[in-house]
């Protein structure tokens, strides 16, 4: 081992930082079309909201099968520079030119806009799997220190928090000041830019990081599949995962909806986002003190209590105040910060426990990786169920609808009772989940 410290010692802060730029690429891609793109398709291109699901669903569902192949594909890699650390750079760029092109198409005739995003946002999940899943295996390989990973993942979070808030508060505001046409265009130039600044960012910062150069087993994909699935605490940790990524990604979804046909004030997709994100950038450090004082389990059910229960007060949002509506949904931020570092930073220690799955950690992320863009691609994929079941009339851009009472309803249920159903079966999972900060010591 080479680079700022060894594997079981500390790492240096230029690593911990130049590690945690990536989340700029990660946070920006990983909102802005959960924000953004399912109102694109229903009111803009004037797409019904249930095909839209679908188009915003299936590129991510090709992931799951592509994520673990990335995962392998990174394990065995031989580059002179890392086994990671190359498809940051190419992966990424690649990434921010294909989301430029992602709101770039026609939007008339309806089928021709809707072709358009189901392959530029195809091109968009398969260039995002080679740069996320060797890029979250990454932290197994720098240390094997319990709480420098806490350390570790608390300037990622922080990091994504502020990409977060960046791209997903800076795009609606946009696109209202530029008009749809040209609006979503510039989001698109705009988050663009913030991903190819992310790669380029945690290339370059990672250039001195210890990393793992072990050749990996040899053994078939079949066979470490079933090693992953047999791996019961893993299976705990991304069920739990997996179950808030759904809920977040229904919450994203329906902020827009909620901005528009519930509070309809200026600029009220904005600070609801704000909310939603703001509180990360002041809790992510209290919750990384709590996990190395406490525990990581015991950190992240607390966080998944925030979430549920930040999401289930605003069951009420359509004959609560406005200011009370935001601040349930920074209560909901509050939990979103633990419940974002505190999965990220077990995970390294479940996939490193043993000397044989070191060599198939990226297998590991790739799993993992899978199931948080299942989660995220189903989000909006339920939300836009909900708003069906509820009678949401799409439209085009500029054209004036009325929406019925039971379609106002739907955005209400799938921005607040879905999340938080899905969050209170999650801590059921993170319960059984085994409690090692004694044995990591």
């Amino acid at each position: 081992m080479t680079g700022a410290a060894t594997r079981a010692g500390g790492l240096d802060p230029s690593v911990r930082r130049g590690y945690g730029v990536g989340s700029v690429a990660t946070g920006a891609f990983g909102t802005v079309p959960g924000l953004l793109l399912l109102p694109y398709l229903t009111d803009h291109i004037g797409i019904a909201a249930g095909i839209a699901g679908v188009i915003v669903f299936a590129p991510k569902a090709w992931d799951v099968v592509l994520n673990p192949i990335a995962g392998r594909v990174s394990d065995r890699s031989q580059h002179p520079d890392g086994k990671r650390r190359p498809f940051l750079i190419r992966a990424g760029l690649l990434l921010a030119a294909c989301f430029v092109l992602l709101f770039a198409g026609p939007t008339s005739p309806v089928w021709a806009g809707a072709a358009w995003v189901a392959v530029a946002y195809l091109a968009c999940a398969t260039a995002y799997s080679f740069f996320q899943v060797p890029y979250v295996a990454m932290p197994a390989e720098m240390t094997d220190d319990y709480d420098e990973r806490t350390r570790l993942m608390t300037w990622r979070v922080a990091i994504l928090a502020l990409a977060i808030l960046v791209s997903g508060g800076a795009s609606p505001a946009i696109r209202d000041a530029l008009g749809p046409e040209w609006g979503y265009r510039a989001v698109g130039l705009f988050v663009g830019g913030l991903i190819a600044l992310g790669a380029w960012g945690a290339w370059r910062g990672t250039r001195s990081a210890p990393a793992l150069h072990e050749a990996p087993a040899e053994v078939s994909f079949a066979d470490q599949l079933r090693v992953v699935r047999s791996d019961r605490p893993f299976r705990l940790l991304l069920t739990t995962f997996v179950a808030q990524a759904l809920a977040t990604g229904a919450m994203l979804a329906g902020v827009d909806y909620v901005s528009r046909w519930i509070l309809g004030t200026p600029l009220s997709a904005t600070l609801l986002f704000v909310c939603f994100v703001a509180p990360a950038l002041l809790v992510t450090p209290l919750w990384q003190r709590y996990g190395v004082r406490f525990g990581k389990k015991r950190g992240y059910l607390i966080a998944s209590l925030f979430l549920g229960a930040g999401a289930l007060a605003l069951v009420l949002t359509r004959s609560l105040p406005h200011g009370v509506v935001y601040a349930c949904v920074a209560f909901v931020g509050v939990g979103y910060a633990g419940a974002q570092m505190f999965p990220m930073a077990l995970l390294p220690d479940v996939a490193s426990r043993s000397a044989d799955a070191r060599t198939r950690i990226g297998l590991y992320t790739g799993v993992w990786t899978a199931g948080e863009t299942l989660g995220l691609a189903l989000g909006p994929g339920l939300y836009a169920a909900v708003l069906a079941l509820g009678g949401y009339v799409s439209s085009t851009a500029g054209s004036a609808v009325v929406q019925s009472d039971s379609a106002l309803r739907a955005i209400v249920v799938g921005f607040s009772a879905v999340p938080a159903v899905l969050v209170a079966l999650s801590w059921l999972s993170l319960r059984r989940f085994p409690d090692w900060k004694e044995n990591a010591r």
